[in-house]
C-alpha cells in the first residue's frame, strides 16, 4: 500500500483529477489528509476497482447530451408557436378591423337613406298627400331614393326637383307616371319650365304651374 497525491493519482489511473475527488468523495478511493496535503492510498480492494466509475462518468455525459438536445428541440418548438400565435393574434385583429370598417359602412349607407327619405316627407309637396304612404314608398325602394338624391340639385335654394322624384311625390299610378313622363320628354327642349341636367329632366314646382302637361 503506498500513498500519492490527487495530481499523482490523477495520471496513476489516467482520470481528471475531478474524477479522483469524486471517487474519494464517493468512498471508492481511501485517502489520508497529512500537513493539510490529502493523499491517495494506493494498493486497497478500493483503488483497484476504477472501472464502473469511469462507466457511470459516461453515462452521465451521455445523459446530460441527452438532457440539452432534449432542451434545444423544446427551445426551437415554442419558439415556432409563438410565432405561430403571434401570427393568429394579427389575422385576428385584421379581421376585426375589417368588420369595423363593414359596420360603419353600413351606418353610413344607412344615413345617406335616412337623408334621403326625410326629404321626402319635409317636401313642399307633401301638403296633400298621406305622410305615411309617402315614407312608406321611399322606404321600400331604396335604392331608386338614393338615385333621386343626386338627381335633387341643392332644394332648399334652388328648388330643382327631377321629374321622377315629382312624379313619386304626387302618388301617382305607375301608368299615369310614364304617360306624363312621355309628355314631358315630347316638350323637354321646347318648354323653358322644364330643365335638363346631366340629361334628366328637372322641373321647378315653385316656379312653375305643370297643370297641363299632367293632367
Amino acid at each position: 500500500m503506498s500513498k500519492m497525491t490527487v495530481a499523482e493519482a490523477s495520471e496513476h489511473f489516467n482520470v481528471s483529477k475531478e474524477a479522483i475527488h469524486n471517487r474519494i468523495r464517493r468512498g471508492t478511493l481511501d485517502c489520508v489528509i497529512e500537513h493539510g496535503t490529502k493523499y491517495v492510498v494506493v494498493g486497497g480492494i478500493a483503488a483497484t476497482t476504477p472501472e464502473p466509475t469511469q462507466t457511470t462518468t459516461v453515462s452521465n455525459d451521455k445523459y446530460y447530451n441527452y438532457i440539452e438536445q432534449e432542451n434545444t428541440t423544446l427551445k426551437a418548438k415554442i419558439s415556432e408557436l409563438e410565432g405561430e400565435t403571434r401570427t393568429l393574434r394579427e389575422q385576428r385583429e385584421q379581421m376585426l378591423i375589417e368588420e369595423k370598417n363593414k359596420i360603419e359602412q353600413i351606418y353610413k349607407e344607412r344615413d345617406i337613406q335616412l337623408k334621403s327619405v326625410l326629404n321626402v316627407v319635409v317636401s313642399k309637396f307633401l301638403t296633400h298627400q298621406n305622410i305615411e304612404e309617402v315614407i312608406e314608398e321611399a322606404v321600400s325602394s331604396e335604392d331608386e331614393v338614393l338615385d333621386d338624391v343626386i338627381d335633387v340639385v341643392d332644394v332648399e335654394e334652388e328648388e330643382l326637383v327631377s321629374l321622377k322624384q315629382f312624379l313619386k311625390l304626387k302618388m301617382y299610378s305607375k301608368k299615369k307616371r310614364l304617360k306624363i313622363r312621355s309628355r314631358f320628354e315630347k316638350y323637354a327642349f321646347d318648354d323653358e319650365r322644364i330643365l335638363l341636367v346631366k340629361g334628366k329632366i328637372h322641373l321647378k314646382p315653385n316656379h312653375y304651374d305643370y297643370s297641363d302637361l299632367i293632367k
